[in-house]
């Protein structure tokens, strides 16, 4: 047995022996824009205040943040902040930015359609669901979260 194998070994030996086996198995995909790229900021404190639904604190984080790191993980998640916070034109904006830094993008794809399902935009809506499909023709989370809140209206403006 090699230094590595044995340390997988003992690494796995230890999980099981913690009971955490069965939870990494169901440990559900984090979305995109949960995870970092390799060159984004660390956005740890701003994701916090949005899982904690502190809008208006990462809004604030995340401004400090984008004066000096240009990246498409942030501007995202500025985006998905004012619009959960009801700046709708603001997070449009932002949304726009952080695809034209990564238009490969999936969560702000996601965002950027969930953003026009809320304010009645369903033909722009399902174009960010067909270019979700082209990025992740197989399905992936984004998708399938963007077509759901598209099924659930039926009219466009």
């Amino acid at each position: 047995m090699t230094k590595t194998s044995r340390s997988l070994a003992a690494g796995l030996a230890l999980i099981a022996s913690l009971g955490l086996a069965p939870n990494l198995l169901s440990v559900r995909a984090y979305a995109v824009d949960n995870m970092a790229s390799a060159d984004a900021p660390d956005l740890s404190g701003p994701r916090a205040k949005i899982k904690a639904k502190n809008y208006v604190g990462a809004i604030e984080d995340l401004k400090k943040i984008a004066d000096t790191n240009q990246h498409a993980d942030v501007y995202n998640l500025l985006g998905y902040s004012l619009r959960k916070n009801g700046d709708f034109k603001t997070a449009l904006t932002y949304y726009t930015k952080a695809l034209e830094f990564d238009p490969n993008h999936r969560a702000a794809r996601e965002y950027l359609g969930e953003l026009y399902v809320e304010t009645g935009n369903l033909d722009k809506a399902k174009e960010q669901l067909t270019a979700l499909a082209k990025l992740c023709p197989s399905g992936c989370e984004e998708r399938e979260d963007l077509q759901k809140a598209i099924g659930g209206r039926t009219s466009s403006n």
